[in-house]
C-alpha cells in the first residue's frame, strides 16, 4: 500500500506562487489602429461634407471682393429676403416659446386623458415633409381650399402671404422647445412645486420662481434650436410663399432664386448669412449643452 509523505512542520512546503489575475478586457476596447482608423474615417467624412462646403461658401461670397458681397447684402431684395425671416423667426419662436412650455408642463405634472396623443402630435413634424405641410396650408387657406372663400370675401390672404409663412414655419419649429423640456421636468418630479404650495405659493409663483429657474438652460437651448430652424426652413414655405421676390421671399428661397439666375457671388453672399448663423447656433448650443448636462445632473443627485 502506498503511503503519501507529508511534510514535517510545514517546512518543506513551498509557497506556491499567486497567478497574477486576468486583465478583463474593455468592451469597447480596440487595436490603436483600429481606433486611428476609426476616428480617420469620422474626420475624413466632416472635412469632405462639412468643413469643405462651409469653407467654399465664405470663399465664393468674398471671390469678387468686399464691394460686391456689400452690394449683394444690401440690393432691395435681399434685404426684404432678410427682413421677411427675422419677421417669421421673431413671431414663430415666442409663440413655440409659450407652446412649449405650456405643453411641458401639463405633460410632465399633470396626468390626463389624451396625454400620449398630444406627445405624439408634437413629433408630428418630425415625421411629416415640410413639402407636406405646406401643401396642407394650401389646401386648407388657398383660394380653393376650405377657408379660401371666407379669406377672399373678406380679404385676406393667407397663402402667397406673409401669414401663411409664419404658420408654415410654426408648425415646422414647435416640437423644438417642447422636446428640451419634457424630459428634464419630469426628471425634477413634483416635490419642489409641491413644497412651494405647502409654503403659499400661486400657481404663477411657483412658476416664476420654482419651474422656470430649474430648466432656463434646457429652455435657452430649445429656443436657440427652434430659432436656427426657422431661419433655415425652405420645403413649407417654398409652397406656401409663391416665390414672390420682394414680397415673400425669405433668405433660403431668395439664394434659390439668385442660384437659378447664376448670380453665384450674390447667392453665396446671402448663403454666408445663413453660414454665420448656423456657426454661431453651433457654439451657443455646445456652451448651453453643457450647463444642461450639468443641470440634470444636478437633478439626479438629488433624486438619489
Amino acid at each position: 500500500m502506498n503511503t503519501i509523505a507529508l511534510p514535517k512542520n510545514g517546512a518543506d512546503t513551498a509557497a506556491a506562487p499567486a497567478r497574477p489575475l486576468a486583465t478583463p478586457r474593455a468592451a469597447t476596447s480596440e487595436a490603436p489602429w483600429v481606433r486611428r482608423l476609426l476616428i480617420g474615417v469620422a474626420l475624413a467624412f466632416l472635412t469632405l461634407f462639412l468643413f469643405v462646403p462651409l469653407v467654399a461658401v465664405f470663399f465664393e461670397a468674398f471671390k469678387k471682393g468686399w464691394d460686391v458681397y456689400l452690394a449683394a447684402i444690401i440690393e432691395p431684395d435681399a434685404r426684404s429676403a432678410i427682413g421677411l425671416t427675422l419677421t417669421a423667426a421673431a413671431i414663430s419662436v415666442p409663440l413655440n416659446l409659450v407652446f412649449g412650455i405650456s405643453a411641458a408642463w401639463a405633460i410632465a405634472k399633470f396626468d390626463f386623458r389624451g396625454k400620449n396623443l398630444l406627445l405624439t402630435l408634437i413629433d408630428l413634424p418630425f415625421s411629416v415633409s415640410p413639402v407636406i405641410a405646406g401643401l396642407i396650408y394650401v389646401l386648407v387657406f388657398g383660394l380653393q381650399g376650405w377657408f379660401g372663400g371666407w379669406l377672399q370675401e373678406h380679404d385676406l390672404k393667407v397663402i402667397f402671404a406673409v401669414p401663411g409663412i409664419v404658420l408654415a414655419t410654426v408648425f415646422i419649429t414647435f416640437p423644438f422647445v417642447a422636446r428640451e423640456l419634457i424630459p428634464l421636468m419630469q426628471a425634477q418630479g413634483q416635490e419642489q412645486e409641491e413644497a412651494a404650495r405647502v409654503l403659499g405659493a400661486s400657481g404663477w409663483q411657483m412658476f416664476w420662481r420654482v419651474t422656470l429657474p430649474n430648466v432656463k438652460w434646457a429652455l435657452l437651448y430649445g429656443v436657440i434650436l427652434c430659432n436656427a430652424r426657422a431661419m433655415g426652413e425652405f420645403g413649407a414655405v417654398s409652397v406656401v410663399s409663391g416665390h414672390i421676390r420682394g414680397q415673400t421671399n425669405t433668405m433660403p428661397l431668395h439664394i434659390e432664386i439668385l442660384y437659378n439666375e447664376y448670380q453665384f457671388a450674390a447667392a453665396f453672399a446671402v448663403a454666408s448669412l445663413l453660414a454665420l448663423l448656423a456657426l454661431v447656433t453651433l457654439g451657443l448650443k455646445h456652451f448651453i449643452e453643457q450647463r444642461v448636462k450639468d443641470q440634470k445632473r444636478s437633478v439626479g443627485d438629488r433624486a438619489e
